[in-house]
């Protein structure tokens, strides 16, 4: 590595540690539950302080205190409260948190602890704020659970009086084999409790997706609310620890939403809705140098008086691709750039690994055939980088040769440089073309792959790599790595790591370039070791093919290429040399020497040896 570039590397370093420390040092995070309990307590208490909510609505007592109902299906089990007829627990039969090894028997439930899901809320004359949970709603059923299956139907019905003769009704229909939930809000001659001014209800999801995976960074990292409305998509993510960030959506609204790595609440009318929506979050501090994100959802009905329904649909469950898609809520999942990336993960890559896992049962050998797939289909591209590779080896000998000859003039060095490459017909960025075309498939490949909610606690080898959505860490230290502030090594990206070295060291010949042989794949392995093992699996079985093709090229193909064989070949000027000849003949015409000319006529004899061993 020449001396500028050693300085290069050495600066960004520099500027990255500093900015990292600076970040550490100034962080305004939570450094545990307790810190962030009590701020949010703090918080809620100004705010009672300062306008305090004391209802004047009285509605009829029921027979009994809170009765709550469980509704069974084929795919979740839910708890409602009688009150405000809310949602107390929402398990999804089909999936387990992470600590499932200590606890078989536990399910994923979507409901934070001790809350309410699924209330509504207005104002009154008075201008004080009921809540749902405290209005007591009877049951239409006195079964206490409710079980239905398959293609089946049932519906919960809840009500609530005021003493003054306004009603208050909710309705759930679960179907046995769906996810969703057909809800309704009907209010019914409440025009003497909910003023004219202010003739809104609040639906509303108040405290998001309760986390299920290990790492509350990495499903921090995919967390966010969601709104679609006229015709565009508006994704909100707080990023900054103890800072709320709030929006509305206004006009016709399609659904609002939000999102954890793998799961997902959606808020969708039934029917046409132009109204407002009100979205936001904050982002807490958590054990470990984690951290959690809290998304509330609300929609603002309008309430004219007499009696009015609005239809809601809930959606609670995974983000699983062919689900989504029945309820057009597919766009919720961010394959990437829309006009390049998502088109590629979300109509190629992802169907076409279904398929492949639809014949072959273990994830992680569906993987590895879907690597060796897509190292087929991008053959044309690959076998013109590792063409590259090979010519720019075999003029590497000439090429250091220049460089020597010329170590004093680095103008010189490039025109004898660029003067070999067009006399052998070598585009200097012949690899890199290629490689840039790829990148929009490995972008993909990297959304597919991290947010397949199949590849969840899917197992490839039952010792070693038990879950290929997480790391499958095989060395812990007991520090963080400064910079990448990591701790925990995956196996499979030390391999990775290992055929990355593999294959630098096949392709690089460039003497100022052997840092790079050894800096890549040491700051990749730290990189991917954060990542899941189903993606590290797919780019380690990549590399070994690449390995495999560059080592057949340039030992076993029966044509061999030379350097006679090189200049025989077709020229083609390439854009970089073509830019480069202009700018010496601009250099020429304006009566500018080009520096090194002058050494040149003095090394004219040097220079017909170089040709001779050219030839």
């Amino acid at each position: 590595m020449d001396r500028n570039s050693l300085i290069g590397i050495i600066l960004i370093a520099t500027v990255v540690g500093v900015w990292v420390f600076l970040q550490s040092s100034t962080s305004t995070r939570d450094i545990t539950p307790e810190k962030t309990k009590q701020k949010v307590e703090q918080r809620d208490s100004i705010k009672s302080a300062v306008k305090p909510e004391v209802s004047s609505v009285v509605f009829t007592k029921p027979s009994e205190s809170e009765r709550t109902l469980t509704v069974q299906t084929d795919l979740i089990t839910v708890r409602l409260s009688s009150y405000g007829a809310t949602f107390t627990s929402y398990k999804l039969k089909n999936y387990q948190p992470w600590y499932k090894e200590t606890a078989p028997n536990a399910l994923v439930d979507l409901i934070q602890p001790g809350a309410r899901e699924f209330g509504f809320s207005f104002r009154t004359m008075n201008g004080s704020k009921v809540e749902a949970v405290s209005i007591p709603f009877e049951w239409s059923t006195n079964k206490d659970v409710v079980t239905v299956t398959g293609s089946d139907s049932v519906i919960i019905k809840g009500t609530a009086r005021t003493l003054d003769g306004g009603i208050i009704e909710r309705s759930y229909r679960f179907t046995g084999n769906k996810y969703d939930v057909a809800t309704t809000l009907t209010l019914d001659s409440m025009e003497s409790i909910i003023p004219q001014t202010n003739r809104y209800v609040n639906l509303e999801w108040k405290k998001g997706i309760r986390y299920q995976e290990h790492s509350t960074v990495d499903e921090s990292n995919q967390a966010a609310c969601l709104a679609s409305y006229n015709g565009e998509l508006d994704e909100l993510d707080a990023s900054e620890f103890n800072v709320p960030v709030e929006q509305s959506a206004n006009g016709k609204i399609e659904f609002i939403a939000t999102k954890t790595k793998y799961f997902l609440v959606a808020l969708k009318p039934m029917e046409e809705f132009d109204g407002s929506a009100f979205y936001g979050g904050i982002r807490y501090g958590a054990p470990d140098e984690g951290h959690v994100e809290q998304y509330h959802l609300t929609y603002k009905l309008p309430y004219s008086g007499g009696r009015q329904t609005h239809r809601v649909l809930l959606y609670a469950g995974p983000m699983q691709y062919d689900t989504l898609s029945h309820y057009g809520l597919t766009n919720v999942m961010n394959f990437g750039w829309k006009w390049i990336i998502k088109p590629i993960g979300e109509y190629f890559m992802l169907p076409t690994l279904k398929f492949i896992h639809s014949g072959i049962a273990n994830y992680g050998v569906a993987i590895i055939l879907f690597a060796l797939l897509m190292k087929l289909l991008l053959y044309p591209l690959s076998i013109t980088q590792l063409k590259s590779a090979q010519k720019m080896k075999l003029v590497g000998p000439l090429v250091n040769e220049a460089r020597e000859k010329y170590k004093d003039d680095m103008q010189k060095q490039q025109q004898e440089t660029m003067k070999i490459y067009g006399e052998y017909g070598i585009n200097p960025a012949g690899g890199c073309f290629p490689l840039l075309l790829q990148m929009p498939f490995l972008y993909a490949l990297y959304a597919v792959l991290n947010l397949n909610i199949e590849l969840r606690q899917a197992a490839f080898l039952p010792v070693w790599i038990t879950d290929m959505s997480i790391p499958d860490v095989v060395l812990s230290l007991p520090f963080k790595l400064p910079l990448f502030n990591i701790d925990k090594f995956s196996g499979l990206a030390l391999l990775m790591g290992a055929t990355l070295f593999i294959q630098q060291k096949q392709a690089v010949t460039d003497p100022r370039q052997k840092a790079m042989v050894y800096m890549m794949p040491v700051m990749l392995t730290l990189m991917f070791s954060t990542l899941p093992s189903g993606l590290n699996l797919y780019y380690f079985v990549f590399n070994v093919v690449g390995i495999a093709q560059q080592l057949y090229i340039n030992k076993y193909s029966r044509k061999q290429l030379t350097l006679a064989d090189l200049r025989k070949m077709p020229k083609k000027e390439s854009w970089l040399q073509r830019k480069m000849r202009e700018a010496q003949e601009m250099a020429g015409s304006q009566g500018k020497s080009i520096p090194g000319q002058s050494k040149q006529l003095k090394n004219g004899k040097n220079d017909q040896n170089l040709n001779k061993k050219r030839r």
